[in-house]
């Protein structure tokens, strides 16, 4: 018969057993804000992450949040109030020149697969001369698509052309709709987000230059102090985004569907179209484009030339080899023939 002090005993113990359970849990899932910038179709890896429950397979508890820019993800990231953060190349460049220790891990889609979508009035580009073009933030992506555009149709930008800060995809939509702007640098599939049916045609395109513009633009980014304190829950993140590549792929109703559900006015023309060009731009071994990056490292030079930052200081890619040569993302998408 056991005694009241047996009992006691007992109880304690199942006690301590179930407080370390309750904390292996708690442990078992680490802490980390991630940020995505656009609630397109190319930016939505990290949305699906979190939907599809990838992050949480990888020991993740993220918290996903929405900075709608490179450049303001890019401050987030430096502050740490983000640990890993999707940003393009230009934001990590700009950054770096300026002291910032900021790092791409990988890189999910290395071009820069934009078009110019203008009034329909608007025939060639001596009709643009004179206007207004919106991008999201100066420094951000968009803001590179523009000037990009604009130098391929022999135009200047902000001389002959303005450009203009107006916001994310659906604000740059519906500044066009109601021709606060001319025209708006648009990644593949936008142009059906265009409120009211309004008439438009597509002045340029990255996809009709001889090579395609390469930039890191779906990146993983973080800080290299981060990085070297916390470098198995960057790891993790990295194999969360590459299993959503794959699923994004394989999974097009349900990518739609998540899509959907983060971009306002998503119809059935844009998720068709934006899918299609999506999925085949995800790299399957997410390595970040050297020569992108070096394209927007002299850009941000020319600013800052007494900057002694190379592309080397830019690009990690130790996670990624590592996950590589584990055989991860053969385990994921299938061996290669």
């Amino acid at each position: 018969m056991i005694s009241i002090r047996g009992y006691r005993r007992i109880f304690s113990a199942i006690v301590v057993v179930l407080i370390g359970i309750a904390t292996s849990d708690a442990h078992s899932q680490e802490n980390i804000r991630v940020a995505y910038s656009s609630t397109d179709a190319l930016n939505s890896l990290w949305t699906i992450a979190a939907e599809a429950g990838f992050y949480k397979k990888h020991g993740l508890d993220a918290e996903v949040v929405y900075i709608g820019s490179t450049t303001v993800a890019v401050s987030a990231i430096v502050a740490q109030d983000v640990q890993v953060g999707n940003a393009a190349g230009s934001g990590v460049a700009n950054a770096a020149v300026r002291g910032a220790d900021t790092v791409s891990v990988a890189c999910f889609i290395n071009v820069l697969p934009y078009e110019l979508v203008v009034l329909d009035n608007i025939k060639s580009a001596e009709d643009l001369k004179g206007k207004s073009i919106g991008i999201s933030r100066f420094g951000s992506v968009s803001d590179v698509a523009a000037r990009e555009l604009l130098k391929g149709l022999g135009l200047k930008p902000m001389e002959d052309v303005k450009i203009l800060q107006v916001g994310g995809a659906s604000e740059r939509a519906a500044g066009f709709s109601r021709k606060i702007i001319a025209g708006f640098p648009s990644p593949p599939g936008n142009v059906h987000l265009i409120p009211g049916g309004l008439p438009h045609r597509v002045l340029a395109n990255m996809a009709d230059l001889e090579k395609p513009y390469p930039l890191p633009f779906i990146c993983a980014v973080t800080t290299k102090s981060y990085l070297a304190k916390n470098r198995p829950v960057v790891k993790r993140a990295v194999m969360a985004l590459i299993e959503t590549g794959h699923f994004f792929k394989t999974n097009k109703d349900a990518t739609q569907k998540l899509i959907a559900k983060y971009l306002r006015g998503a119809n059935k023309a844009y998720l068709d179209s934006s899918y299609e060009s999506t999925a085949k731009l995800i790299e399957r071994v997410p390595y970040t484009t050297r020569e992108g990056m070096k394209i927007q490292l002299d850009d941000a030079l020319k600013q800052n030339p007494g900057s002694k930052i190379t592309v080397d200081n830019l690009i990690d890619d130790s996670i990624v080899r590592e996950i590589e040569k584990e055989g991860f993302i053969d385990k994921v998408y299938g061996k290669r023939g």
